[in-house]
């Protein structure tokens, strides 16, 4: 049995867009949107860009209907995919053909505040206390290289910097 790589990204693109970043920095910024529409209860559908919408619900246990991930598990979800696409890239920038990449994510996860309404005493905060990512690389290169991806891809991650800098959320 032959092992199939990954389908890749085209090595040469990845390249142009990264030269294009480091001479053009003030150009290497987008707005992002999303629109988020309570459809009842706590059962939200998000509409980004012209993508079919996503679903955001609750578990029971968090009062909701248990129809689509809650919203901490989106921020779990798309710290993965954000990890898994720096994987790729940096992989095919070193010339790395991967076979596999897999992501465990877990996270604890504060609720004692619930949304507002519950135990909101000074020093007490909402969230995520930890979020432990296991990853799983598997490619044509030795171990230590592969770990060396990963470790590059979770520093330039925009999505674990987001996480781990302040970034202010405010009402407009």
């Amino acid at each position: 049995m032959s092992i199939i790589a990954l389908r890749s990204i085209d090595r040469d693109k990845l390249m142009e867009l990264a030269e294009k970043g480091i001479r053009f920095p003030e150009k290497a910024s987008a707005t992002l949107k999303a629109t988020v529409e309570c459809k009842g209860e706590f059962l939200n559908e998000v509409r980004i860009r012209d993508l079919p919408p996503v679903m955001v619900d609750e578990p029971p246990r968090l009062l909701g209907t248990n129809t689509a991930p809650n919203p901490s598990e989106v921020v779990l979800a798309g710290l993965g995919a954000c990890l898994s696409v720096g994987f790729m890239a940096n992989a095919t920038a070193r010339g790395i053909r991967l076979y596999e990449i897999v992501l465990e994510l877990e996270g604890d996860l504060n609720t004692s505040a619930t949304w507002g309404v519950g135990n909101t005493t000074e020093g007490n905060y909402p969230g995520f206390r930890e979020i432990r990512v296991k990853a799983t690389l598997k490619g044509d290169a030795p171990e230590e290289e592969l770990e060396a991806v990963k470790r590059h891809a979770l520093q330039w991650s925009p999505v674990a910097n987001t996480l781990t800098h302040p970034v202010p959320v405010r009402l407009v």
